[in-house]
């Protein structure tokens, strides 16, 4: 029995996303830049933020745009593959796409399934999505980075304001959903952090972080790997 053309381009959606997502440009970034293995410094996280433990901004900006354009791109071809069927379901295969690249990086299937916490890929994937509500996520980030100089703090209410935004502007449902269920799992992988903003131990943006705080279960930083942190957490 065959697909039907709408199956066949949830299925591309889904798949493509997903490896899309799971490309790791954190380890890509510190092994070819010669920093070594992301994965044995500070938290262990493969995103920006650690990335800049390694003291390299140019790598860390280069994660952070990588890990952002993986969603963009993922909703990018999403939006052509809508463009080639008659009558599919545009918001719909974008949301398929979005959220599996979005999965793709926070489980991605090259590194046992241990990926980043997600919220560079979370705001790539709605800048290109919807764009009102990423810019309005975005700009909630570095506001609350500013005033408080938490960046898993900017990151949760980022992610947290974007749902109600999708709303009040009248996103399709699907969007809508794709913002909910980022959120959620940005909250989930930010379990740690929270626990750490509650006690009012979690380490500030730009702050020296010493040996064991805000590591997540990741090895110890060497004294020479003390850097400040000054992008969001990805």
């Amino acid at each position: 029995m065959s697909m039907s053309p709408n199956t066949m381009l949830f299925a591309l959606a889904i798949i493509g996303g997903y490896l899309l997502g799971s490309i790791p440009f954190g380890v890509i970034a510190t092994l070819m830049g010669g920093a070594g293995d992301i994965r044995s410094v500070g938290s262990g996280n493969i995103g920006a933020t650690n990335v800049l433990r390694t003291g390299r901004k140019d790598l860390a900006a280069i994660t952070l745009l990588g890990d952002g354009g993986k969603g963009a791109v993922a909703v990018l071809l999403a939006w052509l593959m809508a463009r080639t069927v008659a009558g599919a379901p545009e918001a719909t295969l974008i949301a398929l796409a979005a959220g599996s690249a979005f999965l793709g990086h926070l489980f991605p299937v090259w590194l046992n399934f241990k990926g980043g916490k997600g919220v560079a890929t979370f705001l790539g994937t709605l800048l290109a999505a919807a764009w009102p509500v990423g810019i309005a996520a975005a700009v909630a980030w570095l506001i609350v980075a500013f005033v408080f100089r938490l960046s898993s703090l900017a990151a949760l209410v980022a992610v947290a304001l974007a749902p109600a935004v999708a709303l009040v502007l009248g996103r399709p449902h699907a969007i809508v959903l794709l913002t909910l269920f980022m959120a959620l799992l940005v909250f989930i992988r930010h379990e740690d952090n929270i626990r750490r903003l509650l006690k009012g131990q979690e380490p500030r943006i730009g702050a020296k972080t010493s040996p064991t705080a805000g590591h997540n279960g990741g090895p110890p930083m060497p004294p020479e790997l003390y850097k400040d942190q000054e992008t969001p957490q990805a």
